[in-house]
């Protein structure tokens, strides 16, 4: 297996972290931890109600969010959810899959000895916020222990260091260099490019991502071998990109150029792409020749995170970044972030983000409002109108 390096970088309002194994990317991560997913939150929390036809029980959170309980992890036993729970019973509880589209987090009763002292020193109450789960740049350093992590904020360092000594190297901002910050756009947007020629276009919908492999010119131009070929040899790529993107739920793709019956032979190269990806499997194909891939739903997908197209927020937190570098390289200049309001009230709503970056530059950051701006922007604040 290549050698993994996790690199790390911290702006105004936003961790971004990225796996790279073998200088390939294979995991992008973007958490606003102003705003986290919940993931590995210990909570204590109160049954109020036991759904039987449902197999589970809904649960109240801290911060007026509701769970859901599945029966499988209400109790070790396993017993019906009738059998292990009640409406008003308090429980020591952990966040296992993040909220999603309008649903609470999934979580569990099934808890370590650990975890179960954590929660009962938490105050009194319920639900209450017992702990929070780990962040982005801890989950990884976990799940690759033998990775080296290179993180440019000395405070997210600094608490790195505690538990993964050895391993953590601080490094000068930006850690993410022009080749990463590309590889990142390329996540972000609908289209990714294919090493031979191509390019791949990812549509995630409430129901499922469908993916069209688009070989252009080059398909129609060679044999239904050649074109089996192309298709294989895109698998790496596409195997890289539900990953990088981290893709959930029912995923089909769609090959280039292709009848259904010769994309049967694509059965087994998909399965060996897809491999490395603890949460992906390939169930086979439909009868239009889709391949039909599942990935398992922890974390909220890249997507949900940055929006698409870009959310306010996620164009504001682009800017606060950019400021932060030409404020770092300017020391005692001031600057301005000129946006649409939605922008700017984005930005402001973000708990922290400002702060941090006055805490950053030495100076607070100037917000001018302006409906006519197409793309935030950063300025002098001397030269601004």
């Amino acid at each position: 297996m290549a050698a993994a390096v996790i690199i790390v970088s911290a702006s105004p309002g936003e961790v971004r972290a990225a796996l790279l194994e073998g200088d390939v990317l294979t995991e992008a991560w973007v958490e606003r931890p102003a705003r986290p997913d919940g993931v590995g939150d210990l909570q204590r929390g109160r049954v109020t109600a036991v759904a039987p036809a449902m197999a589970g029980a809904f649960v109240a959170l801290a911060g007026g969010e509701t769970g859901f309980l599945p029966e499988s992890e209400a109790s070790a036993e396993r017993r019906p959810i009738a059998a292990a729970v009640n409406e008003g019973m308090i429980l020591p509880l952990r966040i296992v899959r993040a909220a999603q589209g309008g649903k609470g987090p999934r979580v569990t009763a099934r808890l370590t000895d650990a975890e179960v002292a954590r929660v009962a020193a938490a105050p009194a109450g319920a639900p209450v916020l017992a702990a929070r789960g780990p962040g982005v740049a801890e989950r990884l350093a976990a799940r690759f222990p033998r990775a080296q992590l290179l993180v440019d904020s000395a405070a997210l360092a600094a608490g790195l260091r505690s538990r993964f000594a050895g391993r953590v190297r601080l490094v000068p901002a930006p850690a993410f260099d022009e080749t990463l910050e590309a590889e990142f756009d390329i996540l972000a947007s609908s289209e990714a490019p294919l090493p031979g020629g191509g390019r791949l276009l990812i549509f995630p919908t409430p129901a499922l991502t469908a993916i069209d492999m688009d070989a252009g010119s080059i398909a129609g131009a060679r044999g239904a071998q050649a074109v089996v070929g192309l298709n294989r040899d895109a698998l790496p790529e596409l195997a890289r990109q539900i990953r990088a993107r981290n893709l959930a739920g029912a995923i089909l793709v769609d090959f280039a150029g292709l009848s259904p019956k010769r994309r049967a032979a694509l059965a087994e190269p998909l399965r060996e792409a897809l491999a490395p990806d603890r949460h992906a499997r390939l169930l086979g194909f439909t009868h239009l020749g889709l391949a039909e891939i599942v990935r398992d739903r922890v974390h909220p997908p890249l997507h949900e995170v940055l929006g698409r197209p870009p959310s306010a927020l996620t164009r504001g937190l682009a800017a606060l970044r950019q400021a932060a570098r030409e404020a770092a390289a300017q020391p005692g200049a001031r600057f301005a972030l000129r946006a649409k309001p939605e922008v700017i009230e984005a930005v402001e709503r973000l708990p922290g983000a400002l702060d941090a970056f006055a805490e950053q530059a030495g100076t607070l950051l100037q917000l001018r409002p302006d409906s006519a701006a197409v793309e935030p922007s950063i300025e002098e604040a001397r030269h601004a109108d």
